[in-house]
């Protein structure tokens, strides 16, 4: 198998990018992924900030970026990073999901603070897929699996959302709740007798609606459990703005 595979937290909004304190750690990581994966000759990204109905591609070869978060300082609006669509395989991704075509929405940070601080060069050639709004766990690792046919081409597969995603938590003292979930997806991610179930029924873990009171940054990983199909490596465990979150890859 040529392909690689990464499920990341993102952080919060550009924070990343600005320097904030929290994001250290992650941001270390983030610039050291290079060193961690041979280098790709494109990456295929999900992102927790894209949800349709059905799984939509970009196929502009220029599409930009889309500023998607609000009340930042202004030099956030002002990032730049261009990377170029593969059109082939976006094609491809398009034919295995039975995707709908996607004009006019530009990377979101999602993908492109990542992104910036991993390959800051932005001459890897990206494809963007969104997630499915139903939110299912299920969907999306059967939308991982549907990509197995690209496992033996030099893709970077990443999904980026964030282990933990309770915007009214941060800054709370809660670390045994949101510890033991970090754990779980561990344990779960790590060995393959019964992930799945255990991915798919994530809701039966301990904290699990506290730490994702919606699922949307968890989505991803399913996507990438699903497409890999074995176990994954724990690559990052620390803090990211005072909550412990976790990334996988599979090497």
């Amino acid at each position: 198998m040529s392909a690689q595979l990464v499920y990341l937290s993102h952080g919060g909004g550009p924070l990343p990018i600005l320097g904030d304190r929290s994001h250290k750690a992650m941001v270390s990581f983030m610039k050291k992924l290079p060193s961690v994966f041979r280098r790709p000759k494109a990456i295929v990204i999900f992102s927790a900030h894209w949800e349709e109905r059905r799984p939509h591609v970009i196929i502009e070869e220029d599409p930009g970026l889309y500023y998607d978060y609000y009340g930042f300082p202004p030099e956030s609006y002002d990032l730049s990073y261009r990377p170029k669509t593969d059109m082939n395989l976006a094609q491809q991704v398009i034919q295995l999901l039975d995707a709908q075509k996607e004009s006019g929405r530009g990377y979101d940070h999602g993908v492109f603070i990542p992104l910036m601080l991993s390959y800051p060069e932005a001459d890897i050639p990206i494809v963007q897929v969104s997630q499915l709004a139903s939110l299912s766990a299920l969907d999306h690792w059967d939308l991982g699996a549907a990509l197995r046919p690209l496992l033996d081409e030099e893709i970077l597969f990443i999904g980026s959302g964030f282990s933990f995603h309770n915007i009214r938590a941060f800054g709370q003292n809660d670390g045994e709740i949101y510890d033991a979930f970090q754990e779980y997806l561990i344990d779960a991610c790590t060995h393959l007798e019964g992930q799945k179930e255990k991915l798919v029924g994530w809701e039966e873990a301990p904290g699990a609606r506290y730490c994702h009171p919606r699922e949307e940054h968890l989505l991803s990983l399913q996507v990438m459990a699903g497409l890999a199909q074995r176990e994954a490596t724990v690559i990052f465990d620390d803090e990211i703005m005072g909550k412990r979150a976790v990334a996988f890859g599979w090497l």
